[in-house]
């Protein structure tokens, strides 16, 4: 049981089993707290588990430092239906509940299937953004247009030969 509160953090038991499991319990983390080889030997001994004495050491035992006691919290619930013993929930303080999916109105469902099926309505910030992109862009290409003209230009100039090109006379100064 011991090994199975520790890996699962909580556990349903009978009433009296739960109460009298508290004082292993907190042997335990009492140990885990130690936090020595011996205690670590210690603790393996009665759980004979290394991943479980791992997880009371690295995990557990953190979460309940500033704590000097009472690491266990017993819920009572209800009778068991073939023998009648009274039933408890057995958990760590430390326990946190995973989040349980709430069922859905039918209401809220068709919402969330009709926002997947009809066209998303667009927000202003939106259409800003899509008007920046395009500018962006304009930009680019106006950039690469002008590019393209002077690389053209620049081929044309070295497809010239000094011959084809033509010179300009010099004019003789008159004295």
């Amino acid at each position: 049981m011991l090994v199975s509160l520790l890996q699962h953090e909580r556990i349903r038991t009978t009433l009296a089993k739960g109460k009298e499991f508290r004082g292993w319990v907190d042997r335990m983390i009492t140990l885990g707290k130690k936090g020595t080889l011996h205690a670590r030997r210690q603790a393996f001994a009665l759980l004979r588990n290394h991943e479980i004495v791992k997880k009371l050491f690295d995990e557990i035992v953190p979460k309940l430092k500033d704590r000097e006691g009472g690491y266990t919290r017993i819920y009572k619930m209800g009778w068991r239906q073939g023998d009648g013993a009274p039933l408890s929930l057995v958990e760590l303080v430390t326990f946190s509940h995973p989040e349980e999916k709430k069922k859905k109105s039918p209401v809220t469902k068709a919402k969330e299937v009709f926002e997947k099926v009809a066209p998303k309505k667009k927000g202003k910030e939106e259409i800003e953004e899509k008007k920046e992109k395009k500018e962006k862009k304009e930009k680019k290409e106006k950039i690469e247009k002008k590019e393209e003209k002077k690389e053209k230009k620049v081929k044309k100039e070295e497809k010239e030969t000094p011959k084809e090109k033509k010179e300009k006379p010099k004019k003789k100064s008159s004295k």
